[in-house]
């Protein structure tokens, strides 16, 4: 992908060890991958390669926050993320990514793009329901929510329910045996 180069890790001069590798996540990024949801967002993405001789690991941690829209107001909100994925990278005959915890290159392959990885942990750390703190603390003031008041059907007491037929009331008390 155009843009995603910097997200490229040539694993072939890597000793066998442990490598840190950290990448600064914002809005281009998302744009790459032609993502809109998210008006900004600023995240940290701290990456572990542990290199050994047959395959490697990749540990992703991210944390950060993005800026999105509240479901239930539309009013943008800064929501916090945090995240984990392990990731087993093996060499075989071809490409194979049908497990989500092994990857299969291919034994020519010389580096690996982690920019799919951490956009996946990413989306994936964003709750799927997204309300807005002050909505839930209930200090929310918005247009959308004071028509929602305004709107709201108060439950009243029909005139039915609060008087009842007298004839049914002698009845009632032969039933409980209140009769005088």
């Amino acid at each position: 992908m155009k843009g995603l180069k910097d997200f490229n890790i040539p694993f072939v001069g890597l000793k066998e060890d442990s490598h840190q590798f950290q990448y600064q996540i914002d809005k281009k990024f998302f744009e790459a991958f032609q993502y809109d949801e998210f008006h900004n967002a600023n995240i940290t993405v701290d990456l572990l390669l542990v290199k050994k001789a047959t395959l490697f690991e990749l540990n992703f941690n991210c944390n950060g926050a993005v800026n999105i829209p509240c479901d239930l107001t539309s009013e943008l909100y800064d929501q916090s993320i945090e995240g984990t994925m392990p990731l087993i990278v093996k060499f075989g005959p071809e490409f194979d990514n049908e497990n989500e915890e092994i990857l299969i290159l291919p034994y020519d392959e010389y580096q690996i793009n982690v920019a799919q990885y951490i956009y996946e942990l990413i989306i994936l750390s964003v709750p799927t329901k997204r309300v807005h703190p002050d909505v839930v603390k209930g200090i929310m003031e918005s247009d959308a929510l004071k028509r929602l008041k305004e709107l709201e059907i108060q439950k009243e007491k029909t005139v039915e329910e609060e008087t009842t037929d007298p004839r049914w009331d002698k009845l009632k008390d032969l039933l409980t045996g209140k009769n005088t």
